[in-house]
Formats: C-alpha cells, sequence, structure tokens
C-alpha cells in the first residue's frame, strides 16, 4: 500500500503544484452545520441523485424548478399524505422529467426519512452527522436498505453534495483501488467496500484530513486528470 504522503506528492504534480491542488480540495460540513440540513432537503437532494443518474445532469438540473413545482419543495410531511393516485397524476407532468418508476421513490424515501426519526429517537440530520465516517460504507449499507434506489453512487454522491464526510468511489478512484490491488471484483460487493474502508481509514490515519479531501487527492493521482 502506498502511502498518503506519495500519493499527495503525486496529485500535487499533476495539478502543478501544492499550491494549486489545496485549492482545489473541498471540506465537508461540520456536525454542527449538518445539523441544519433539513429533512426536506435530504428527501430533494435524494431524489435530484436519483433523478440524474443514468441521464445528462444538466437536463434535470434545467428542469429542477419545475420538479420543486410539482412536489411541494419536497415537503417530506405533505408528500407522505399525497394519495397514490396524485402520484401518478404529477409523475406525467410536463415540468419534470417523466419517469414513474423514479418518481415512486419520493414517497418511499420521504417514509424513510420520517421513520427514521422515530427508530432512530434523533432527528435524519442528526442520525447522518453522528454516523462514523471510519464506516461511511455502513451508512451507504443503510441508505440502500432502507431507501429506495439509493444504493450504487447516489447514496454515496447524496451525502457528499450535502456536507456529510464521505469518499466516493468514482471512476478515479476504483481504478486506482484495483490498480494497487486493494479491491478485485465486484465494486459494491460487501469484500470490496471492506477493503476501500479500510484503505481511507489508513490514509486518515497517517494524514488526519477528512474522507472527502483524502477521495479528491487519490482521485487527482491518477486517470485522466479531472476534478472529482
Amino acid at each position: 500500500m502506498e502511502k498518503f504522503s506519495t500519493i499527495y506528492k503525486r496529485a500535487a504534480q499533476r495539478k502543478g503544484g501544492e499550491k494549486h491542488l489545496k485549492a482545489l480540495l473541498s471540506k465537508p460540513l461540520t456536525s454542527k452545520q449538518l445539523l441544519k440540513v433539513s429533512d426536506d432537503d435530504w428527501l430533494e437532494e435524494f431524489t435530484r441523485k436519483i433523478f440524474q443518474s443514468g441521464f445528462y445532469w444538466s437536463v434535470i438540473n434545467k428542469k429542477w424548478p419545475g420538479f420543486r413545482e410539482v412536489f411541494w419543495n419536497f415537503n417530506v410531511k405533505k408528500l407522505l399524505m399525497m394519495p397514490p393516485e396524485m402520484l401518478e397524476e404529477k409523475a406525467s407532468d410536463e415540468r419534470i422529467v417523466r419517469n414513474y418508476n423514479k418518481v415512486k421513490t419520493i414517497p418511499v424515501n420521504a417514509s424513510m426519512i420520517h421513520f427514521s426519526n422515530k427508530d432512530n429517537g434523533v432527528g435524519f440530520n442528526q442520525f447522518i452527522s453522528d454516523w462514523p465516517v471510519n464506516d461511511i460504507v455502513g451508512l451507504w449499507a443503510w441508505l440502500k436498505k432502507h431507501g429506495a434506489r439509493l444504493g450504487g453512487n447516489t447514496g454515496q454522491y447524496t451525502l457528499r453534495a450535502l456536507g456529510k464526510d464521505t469518499f466516493l468511489l468514482s471512476r478515479d478512484v476504483e481504478g486506482y483501488l484495483r490498480a494497487h490491488h486493494i479491491i478485485d471484483g465486484g465494486l459494491q460487493t460487501k469484500k470490496s467496500l471492506t477493503a476501500a474502508q479500510a484503505f481511507f481509514n489508513e490514509m486518515q490515519q497517517q494524514s488526519g484530513l477528512s474522507m472527502q479531501e483524502i477521495s479528491q487527492v487519490v482521485a487527482y493521482s491518477v486517470g485522466d486528470n479531472r476534478d472529482e
């Protein structure tokens, strides 16, 4: 296994020096800041990432004001009271990308957020904030199990977008992990996820950086030299 200092040095060289590399790195939110992310914010971002999956992100983003209008700004309480026939009506609204299978995830994920508040004894934002980053793949698994279409990269990218510290299994990060024989076989297998988590935990021990920063450094150290 390479030392983090070696990975960091290579990333800096590829990005034109340490100063330029540092300028590219971003930090996650603090635990206190995460507590300000509302249930509605989480549902909106889950839905955005679900619709972006397999689609041009620019198209989804352009239509997003329409999504917010159709789904009441992703108000969890309102959406939980919505009758099934209204959901079908909304799924055919021209203001959104009409994909009923993806639209059906909205009440499911609203329910996940709402009932996890009761099941865990804390708000969803607190639940996410408290989850230890040295087992972030465990949070990915929780979202996949309890939500709809939140497996694969969808849960990871939602967490990153809203500020929870997480690494990403992007193409470049996956390429690095495979090239250095940290993972093999399926990317989303328990074996691969456990190995990836162990690698990032070790890199965090060596560097003291967030998982997010480490993930970005790894991505910048290999591949096509693009931003993560």
